[in-house]
């Protein structure tokens, strides 16, 4: 199997296609790679800092940045089950059982800190990124914003709700700085573990799953297969917080007419799935995700965001991901961005870039951490701000920080 070394953390390859099958390509760091090619190095250099396997050198907690909302942040987890549908993955399980962490507005700060993720996770995610030099279990003392025991702060039906879906074999967690912002300023955000499709997602009780897709090979097939079985994830975790039966106490608070959904990489790519899947969803982005096939094959007319890096997502530029992106821009009919960040690598849109850098492993993106956070919080926040707010957003329609260029408009 392929690695790819991305900001420190080796941005692990997704849907690698088999050897054999020469016409096909599949999902790498959130773009495609042509069977039988070696994928090309996405990080300026080496990790620095790595210890030799097995070893590990003294590091300061990571943290997370503080967000820009004036209300404090509260976090609850959820472990919802869907006896609707057998699992896709391992369909001898006859439901599609999930993990699910609530970020929201709360009345005030709490007293217990919630987590960042466990120490098992962290320990097969750094693992599988084979990552050393650094203690397993780091990732798990990542300092959040969020509290466990917050109050929820809102009136009934006024809170936006945004669903995030990590990128192939990633955790929710990855995406908690994006959740916290956006919780502050107001939003309802529910994070999602694709069960079988990270390297880790804990249960309570201390079951954890692993990845089934990434063993054995993968196609184009296999790409669609999980945008779309993210779509009904998503579908599901809607109901569940808007439905009659709640599974959050606090559901209550979300205004059924203004839901959308971001991701990153296929999760990216997979809120397109969404969109044409559930009618509810009322805005999408894709941060950084190639687009499978079969995922938009009709003409969508709901407003959609591009978000990513020059070196893959460039117009025109004969890549095989930016032609993903063009394809599904011609079939997006609504109100449609398509911006670059400058200098960004696959995980500096997410959280492992940032706090990789923290953790001196390397740098694979030319940001800084701490802008590359302030930049995407910034835009996606514009983007769900203008949406589903109706709040003018005018860095959306002109060039308005160095970093980000218009790809198109």
């Amino acid at each position: 199997m392929y690695r790819v070394v991305l900001g420190g953390l080796l941005a692990i390859t997704s849907l690698i296609p088999a050897p054999a099958e020469a016409a096909t390509s599949a999902l790498v760091a959130g773009k495609p790679v042509v069977a039988n090619q070696p994928p090309r190095v996405l990080g300026a250099a080496a990790p620095r800092g790595l210890g030799a396997a097995g070893t590990s050198r003294p590091a300061k907690a990571p943290y997370l940045p503080k967000p820009t909302g004036s209300r404090p942040v509260g976090a609850v987890q959820l472990h919802l089950k869907d006896t609707s549908r057998p699992d896709p993955w391992v369909p001898s399980v006859k439901m599609r059982e999930l993990m699910v962490t609530v970020w929201y507005p709360a009345k005030a700060p709490g007293r217990r800190r919630a987590p960042y993720m466990t120490a098992k996770e962290s320990e097969l995610l750094l693992k599988d990124g084979e990552v050393t030099g650094v203690p397993p279990g780091i990732l798990a003392t990542t300092r959040t914003h969020a509290f466990t025991d917050a109050r929820p702060h809102g009136k009934r039906r006024s809170l936006p709700l945004v669903v995030l879906s990590p990128g192939f074999k990633k955790p929710r967690a990855t995406l908690t700085a994006l959740a916290e912002d956006l919780a502050s300023r107001g939003y309802v955000v529910a994070g999602i573990d694709h069960t079988y499709e990270s390297v880790a997602t804990a249960f309570p009780g201390g079951r954890v799953t692993t990845c089934v897709p990434c063993e054995g090979p993968q196609t184009p097939a296999t790409s669609t297969k999980a945008a779309k079985g993210r779509a009904a994830d998503v579908a599901f975790v809607i109901d569940r917080l808007t439905g009659e039966r709640a599974a959050w106490k606090g559901a209550g608070l979300v205004d059924r007419g203004r839901i959308a959904m971001a991701g990153h990489s296929l999760g990216g790519a997979s809120s397109l799935a969404a969109m044409v899947k559930d009618v509810r969803i009322r805005a999408g982005i894709d941060i950084d995700g190639t687009v499978p096939d079969g995922v938009l094959d009709s003409d969508l007319g709901r407003p959609f965001m591009f978000l990513g890096k020059p070196s893959t997502y460039t117009p025109g530029s004969g890549d095989p991901a930016a032609a993903t992106w063009e394809a599904a821009w011609k079939r997006l009919t609504g109100w449609k961005r398509w911006l670059l960040m400058t200098g960004a690598a696959h995980e500096t849109f997410n959280d492992l870039g940032p706090l990789a850098q923290q953790l001196g492993l390397g740098a694979g993106s030319q940001v800084p951490g701490p802008r590359a956070w302030e930049l995407t919080r910034l835009y996606v926040g514009a983007f769900l701000d203008l949406h589903l707010r109706n709040k003018p957003r005018p860095m959306l329609d002109r060039p308005s920080h160095p970093e980000i260029v218009h790809g198109r408009m």
